[in-house]
């Protein structure tokens, strides 16, 4: 069963509340997301934030940035607030209990990175469990919702980052670039050296530039143990690194 919070080195995590927990795809996404790009990002949103986490680590990464969040979810936005109350970065963070879509249309804010856990089952089995049918599958939030809105909120030179199963990944690059964002940036995530691809984290911009991709194993082949460069990436979070 996942604890009712999860220990950071900076700050702590309630997901009591929540459907989805802190997972892996939320701890790589906070720590891959490119917040050093010239220009310096200082508008900065998490899209479908549950429980505040990537937008919490963004706060941390990004000392002088302003993070917004959105989520749909009363009582996961409700513990995101509370989880960034906590934290020593509340006076950057704002949430929004909104439909992002509505968001986008209503919204005359400009953001220079737009950050993404999103749903990513497409047309599989749902659960019982409403909450995390919305919180897993792209009922709620499309991923062309996602794009669209995306699109529309972004600042002439600004990015969307976005982490995603390897098949649905592709899917969503090629979707983007219809719609005129292009993949600029590309993690392949294994579990192991020799192990399928298991994840994709993506970078996107309405700018066509050269892509830059690399791959990342989380584990070494040794019993219970990371490889340098997961601890690398993740170190100013996880306890254990």
């Amino acid at each position: 069963m996942p604890r009712d919070f999860f220990q950071f080195k900076q700050f702590a995590i309630r997901q009591d509340c929540c459907a989805m927990k802190v997972g892996t795809d939320g701890v790589l996404l906070g720590a891959w997301v490119n917040v050093g790009a010239a220009p310096a990002p200082q508008r900065l949103l998490d899209v479908g934030c549950g429980t505040g986490l990537v937008a919490i680590m963004l706060a941390q990464r990004a000392p002088l940035a302003q993070v917004d969040a959105v989520e749909i979810d009363e009582l996961a936005y409700r513990q995101a607030i509370q989880n960034a109350a906590d934290s020593g970065w509340k006076s950057r963070l704002h949430f929004f209990h909104r439909d992002f879509s509505e968001l986008a249309q209503r919204s005359d804010v400009r953001y220079d990175l737009i950050a993404s856990n999103p749903p990513y089952f497409r047309r599989s089995l749902l659960s019982p469990n409403e909450k995390r049918n919305a919180a897993r599958h792209a009922n709620e939030l499309t991923h062309e919702d996602l794009i669209s809105g995306s699109i529309r909120l972004l600042a002439a030179q600004g990015r969307l980052a976005v982490v995603l199963p390897y098949v649905e990944g592709n899917v969503f690059i090629a979707l983007a670039a219809k719609a005129g964002l292009h993949c600029i940036r590309k993690l392949n995530v294994s579990t192991k050296k020799g192990k399928p691809v298991k994840r994709l984290l993506l970078e996107l911009s309405q700018e066509r530039k050269a892509l830059s991709e690399q791959n990342l194993y989380i584990e070494s082949n040794l019993p219970s143990s990371y490889t340098d460069e997961y601890k690398e990436l993740t170190k100013d979070f996880y306890l254990k690194f």
